[in-house]
């Protein structure tokens, strides 16, 4: 089954057919919110909205480690994440759908691996390509299917968060290879990875990074609603056709 991770700008599927919530509680501490379950053109998905569905969740108070927990133990056995982000290189211009496949981790102070304590031995996990090749595949496929534009690859770069960046750090940013920047992309495709989920992000560009194109003076957060309305539609869509193909 597929799991749907909402981000800001998709805290529901407008397009999910409900059938019921639940609310969990995991070893972990209680996920961000309720799972919902139902489907998308006859096939079933669960959903969770990454900051609540109220959006009151900041992105380094995410109990990353609950929400994955949650989903695999309600039969996900794939998560496609939904993530806004800031353009860095020049053709992320807002409204952009990007597939990213490289993650740089500039987070600190977040519950990232599940094995730790004192009764865990040591694991380490094969993290070169963050995110599952079959599963990225399968969205751009998807995209194309429908007819709607998704760049394939890019640089996420996960920073801390909850305030926007310094034009200099995204200079940094840039000079250490990212294409993007967000807040949510880390620990969560990590600790996908450690639960053996196949992992794969969808980014939607809802703003230059600050210093670049229409934020040169600033980041114009009263615009950014208005471009990921239309642009989560078209993600809607995408999924749509994504879970309809890969319904196993």
């Amino acid at each position: 089954m597929i799991a749907i991770i909402g981000g800001s700008g998709l805290a529901q599927l407008a397009n999910l057919e409900i059938s019921h919530r639940q609310v969990m509680r995991t070893p972990y501490g209680e996920p961000s919110g309720a799972i919902t379950f139902g489907c998308l053109r006859q096939h079933e998905v669960i959903f969770i909205a990454r900051h609540g569905y109220g959006h009151t969740i900041p992105p380094h108070e995410v109990n990353y480690r609950a929400n994955l927990w949650a989903l695999k133990e309600q039969g996900a056995r794939k998560v496609i994440s939904v993530a806004a982000v800031g353009g860095i290189r020049a053709d992320l211009s807002p409204g952009t759908l990007v597939i990213p496949n490289q993650i740089i981790d500039y987070t600190h102070g977040r519950d990232f691996t599940y094995f730790d304590g004192q009764d865990c031995s040591v694991t380490h996990i094969d993290f070169t390509h963050p995110y599952d090749r079959v599963l990225r595949q399968a969205i751009l496929d998807a995209s194309v299917h429908v007819g709607l534009a998704c760049l394939d690859g890019g640089v996420y770069a996960a920073t801390q968060g909850p305030r926007l960046e310094t034009a200099a750090e995204i200079n940094r940013l840039e000079r250490d290879g990212a294409d993007m920047v967000g807040m949510t992309g880390m620990p969560e495709a990590a600790l996908a990875r450690e639960l053996g989920l196949s992992y794969a992000a969808i980014a939607v560009v809802v703003n230059h990074a600050a210093g670049r194109g229409t934020s040169v003076d600033g980041v114009q957060l009263k615009n950014i609603s208005v471009v990921a309305q239309p642009a989560m539609a078209r993600v809607r869509t995408i999924l749509e056709c994504v879970v309809s193909s890969n319904a196993n």
